[in-house]
């Protein structure tokens, strides 16, 4: 699953886009550098009853924003994505 269809299977679990959940996230201080993954794991597990794939997929893009690391994009392994930006 890519990292994309993680985030889009996100609105199906929670009710809300990602992006909402992002900037929720954020305005609590979840983007700061000193948040462990783990924390904001967490916190969308017990918010929103999230596994570890689709928190990470959040983190990520809470963390280091909607651009992927190349080595994702189209290539052959389960987290590959067509592009380098997360919708």
């Amino acid at each position: 699953m890519s990292f994309q269809a993680y985030l889009d299977a996100v609105e199906a679990k929670t009710g809300k886009t990602p992006r909402q959940i992002i900037d929720l996230a954020k305005s609590k201080g979840f983007d700061a550098e000193s948040v462990k993954a783990g924390q904001i794991l967490a916190r969308l597990k017990s918010e929103y009853d999230l596994g570890r794939g689709h928190g990470m997929a959040l983190v990520h893009v809470i963390k280091k924003g909607a651009e992927i690391d190349p080595k994702y994009v189209g290539t052959s392994g389960v987290h590959r994505d067509e592009s380098n930006t997360l919708a």
